[in-house]
């Protein structure tokens, strides 16, 4: 099992950036892939972007692509979310989740992929 902790969230005026970090610790997090979601006030926790285990695939939504950059330091076993031009519609609690897998190649964008989560970090935008 893995255990995830992130940090970084905070408040920020829109246009402004923030980065995210998650903290795994336990098995060796290179063999997982990673991800992360978000959860808006009275909205449904949604997929932001994910990351493959080796680093070389991403995949990110609609909404935050040209934005938003995840990337790992699996010598560090941490994973990050860069976020840039953030805007107000980004206020959520953040939350990374990992998975493990047999391919290191590949991403994983379904929350029901994903076997342990963080407890989250809030990120508020105002305009």
């Amino acid at each position: 099992q893995v255990q995830l902790v992130e940090s970084g969230g905070g408040s920020v005026q829109a246009g402004g950036s923030l980065r995210l970090s998650c903290a795994a610790s336990g098995r060796t997090a290179s063999s997982y892939a990673m991800g992360w979601f978000r959860r808006a006030p009275g909205k449904e926790r949604e997929f932001v972007a994910a990351i493959s285990a080796s680093a070389t695939s991403t995949a990110y939504a609609d909404s935050v692509k040209g934005r938003f950059t995840i990337s790992r330091d699996n010598a560090k076993n941490l994973v990050y979310l860069q976020m840039n031009s953030l805007k107000p519609e980004d206020t959520a609690v953040y939350y990374c989740a990992t998975k493990a897998v047999l391919f290191y190649t590949n991403y994983y964008t379904q929350e029901k992929d994903y076997s342990s989560w963080g407890q989250g970090t809030q990120v508020t935008v105002s305009s």
